[in-house]
Order: structure tokens, then sequence, then C-alpha cells
């Protein structure tokens, strides 16, 4: 093997760094881990065994732990026998522990039972970088994605799905009865073993109806109609024309570091009830008394929009099109006019839409417009087949007006969206792999979602100041 770098052989003898300090230089991402930790008040923040027992056999400390998690959530080593592993072979967990190796139960056990605490562990490092300025724009981009669960798709019914299964059995069991009694008309020899063999068949389906039936009472008990058979929490969601079962994981997004401020872990499908909870949630975290958030067609519900202009945030939601008359070649509401003062709508053809009753639809209180001189107007095929156009006009349609102009006014806004909010859904679960969530239930996905922001986190700030700068500034 001339003319190649050459190896060492492996007898030879070497003399290696006295110290494992030596093997982690002063600018490895483990040492920030290690600071970042040591600075947190872990019994403020809930950790159960922060304090120790008087009695009993010493446990290992949640720093420990936790110091394990963050480092394995940086490095993409999310389970719990892997940690385990690393922390028998790895230099670097070596150093961080003190040469500590937590078998993979204590290690899953210690995520499993300190939800609350590892979500708290996430907004205390946010609320560090609203310390060091790093949310500077007052500006946040809110979007949702749908994430896996371990449940499987097959493991997930709902009351369609269900009916179809169990008309699918039934028209299997038909099909071996009917096989069944073909066979008792064939010779001994041939019918015997041909029957025990349906019949088995027919038993195993018969089986599966049975169970199929006990789900249908438990469905018929759940509030939105479905049943996860190995997450209970998980839930089908439609995404990109298909479906998954899994979680819609909302965040918040700061525009100048792309810092994810603030997220929630949701299994309900639609993100129409979540821009005004997001919100809140951003502006508390940026410790903002001014905020302004981008969010897509999605989330446009007028309650929501609402919600924010009573809370002093200013939204940018576009409106989603969803006007038939446009669809058809007809005008749709854009093209009448509100007058303020008079309280009446002006038509394409110049005649006035006058105030006629107001009623509540939904719980939104509406007010109908219309004309009497429809019916001889010249342009009326271009407005409604109707005898008459209605127009309906919500009470507080001019906060919707004024966030429409907003937009207007910023034509880079839904572009701004797109390249802040989107980036770290990819980059998340490039992360977590095809799998995506590795725990159960509602709180310990939103525990194992904690720990991937917070690695989100850490990354963005390390290179925004450098290893150095963060832990001079997670010491100060």
């Amino acid at each position: 093997m001339k003319r190649f770098i050459q190896g060492e052989h492996r007898g030879q003898g070497t003399f290696l760094p006295e110290s494992l300090d030596d093997y982690v230089t002063d600018t490895n991402p483990v040492r920030v881990v290690d600071v970042f930790v040591d600075e947190l008040d872990l019994v403020k923040l809930g950790f159960e065994g922060a304090i120790p027992a008087d009695t009993g056999r010493p446990a290992y400390h949640p720093a420990i732990l936790l110091k394990i998690y963050i480092y394995g959530y940086l490095n993409r080593i999310p389970s719990s026998r892997r940690l385990e592993r690393e922390a028998q072979r790895n230099v670097e967990l070596m150093w961080l522990t003190g040469r500590l190796m937590p078998d993979f139960k204590t290690i899953a056990n210690f995520r499993k039972d300190n939800s609350k605490a590892i979500r708290g562990v996430c907004r205390q490092f946010v609320g560090l970088c609203q310390q060091l300025g790093l949310f500077g724009e007052n500006l946040v981009a809110i979007d949702g994605s749908k994430f896996k669960a371990v449940n499987n798709r097959d493991r997930n019914f709902t009351s369609a799905k269900l009916k179809r299964r169990m008309e699918e059995i039934e028209s299997s069991i038909n099909r071996y009865l009917t096989a069944l009694d073909e066979a008792d008309r064939q010779e001994p020899s041939i019918a015997q073993p041909k029957a025990g063999r349906l019949q088995e068949k027919i038993d195993k389906l018969k089986a599966q109806m049975k169970e199929l039936q006990d789900i249908e009472i438990q469905l018929n008990e759940s509030p939105d109609k479905q049943v996860s058979l190995t997450d209970p929490d998980a839930r089908s969601m439609m995404t990109r024309g298909t479906g998954i079962v899994g979680y819609n994981v909302q965040t918040a997004v700061d525009t100048q570091h792309h810092l994810i401020v603030a997220h929630e872990v949701t299994n309900v499908g639609s993100d129409r009830d979540q821009l005004s909870s997001m919100a809140k949630q951003a502006r508390e975290a940026m410790a903002s008394e001014t905020l302004s958030v981008v969010a897509d067609r999605g989330y446009f519900k007028s309650e929501e929009i609402l919600a924010c202009h009573d809370a002093g945030i200013i939204a940018y939601v576009p409106k989603p099109m969803t006007s038939g008359a446009k669809a058809d070649g007809r005008f749709n509401n854009d093209a009448f006019i509100y007058d303020a003062a008079k309280n009446e709508y002006i038509c394409p053809a110049g005649e006035a839409l006058i105030w006629r009753y107001t009623n509540v639809e939904k719980g939104l209180t509406l007010h109908r417009y219309w004309s009497s001189k429809c019916r001889g107007c010249a342009m009326k095929p271009q407005c409604t087949p109707s005898t008459e156009r209605r127009v309906r006009r919500w009470e507080h349609e001019a906060i919707l007006e004024e966030m429409q102009n907003r937009l207007s006014n910023a034509p880079d806004m839904m572009r701004v969206r797109k390249r802040t909010v989107e980036h770290p859904f990819g980059t998340l679960k490039q992360w977590m792999g095809a799998t995506h969530f590795l725990t159960r239930k509602l709180n310990g996905v939103s525990a194992e979602m904690s720990l991937n922001v917070l690695a989100y986190n850490l990354k963005r700030v390390m290179k925004i100041l450098g290893t150095s700068g963060l832990m001079k500034a997670l010491s100060a």
C-alpha cells in the first residue's frame, strides 16, 4: 500500500490524553449543553427527582438525563436505546455525564415523566434569546404542519373506515360460506381438508368482526368519532391530498433570525382556530408590547382575526378564494363597494343595496343588504341567478377590510412568511426521519417536539453568536 496515507499498527503503544477534557475542544457544542443545563433551576422548572429522597437507592440527577437528551437531539439521536449505547462509547457524552451510563429505561422514563418541565426548558431558552435581542423585528410567521405518529393508518378508525371494513369482512365470510357449501358436495377425501381450511378462515374473520364491533362502541363514545389503537391521541388528518395519522404542530417563527419563538402540538387537523392562540404565545415569549403576525389562508377565520385585533396584534392573513360567483364568471362580493356613512353597498351597476335586516348565524352577527332594482338591471346575468343579489356583512367586517388593505400595501409579506416558517419544518422533519414521533400520547409527543425545537434553536443561536459567544451569554 505504497503512496497512501498510512495508519499506525494496532499493537503500537500510544500516549492518549490524560483527561477526557482534552478530547473536547473549547468550541464543541457539547460545552454549550453543559453550561446551559447547569444554569437552569430544575426544581423551579418542576423536574422530578431534582430534590433527592432521604432514603432508598440514589437516583441520577435530572440534569444528567436532560444533558443526555439535549445532546441526543442536537446530534439526531432521539432513541433512548441508542443514547444508552452512545453513553458507553461516545467520548463527548462521557465528558458531559462524567462517565455515567444510565440504562435506556431510565432515559426513556425521564422524558415521559417530565414533559411539562422539558417544555419549560424550551421556553426558557427562548427567553434567553429575547434577552440577547435576537427578536428585533417584532414580526413572526405562523404555520402548522402534520407530523406522523407511531399509530399506523390501519390502526386508526373513523365511522366510514369502520363501516367499509365491516362490509369487506361480511362479504368475505359470505364468499367462504358459499365455498364451504360447494366443498360439502365433493368427495369426502377432498371435501374434509378443504372444509377445515375454509372454516378456519371464517372463524378468523368472525374474530376480526368481533374486534371491530368493540371498536364501534369506543367510536360512538369518542367526541370526534375517531379511535386510534396504538396512540389514543393521534388523529387522521389530511395533508397534500392524502391522509396521515399524526399530530398538527403549530409554530411561530421570528422573521429576523428564523428562531422558533413558540410552538404547540395539537391533534386537530385544521389551522383555523390556532391564529390568536399562537400569536399571544409568541408575544409573551418575545416580551413585546407590539407584534405583527403573518399566516397563510388556512388561518383565515373572522373570530380569530378579531381576537388578534382586540389583543393589539396586527395580523396579515389573506382571504380564501371561496366565492362560487367568481368561479361561475359572475361578480363576487369584492365588486360591491361599502359606503360606511350611508350603511349601504354600491353594486357594479351603480345601484345602492340598502340594509334590510340583521340576524345571527353560527355565532356571528350579520347584516343583509339588497336592492329592489335587480330585476330590471341589464347586468343581472353577470351578477346573480336569483331574484336579487344579496350581500351580507359581518358586524366587525371593517377589521377584515383593514387587514386586506394592509396586505395590499405589503405585497412581499406572503413571501416573507414562506421563507421564514416553512424552512424550520423541513429541517425538523429531516432530523426526525420518516417515522417522525417515537413517543405516544399528546403529553409525550409535546415533550419530544420541545426537545427538537430546543435543539433547532440552539443550533441557530450557535450559528449567530458562535459557541463561545453563547456560552458567555449563558454564564452572564
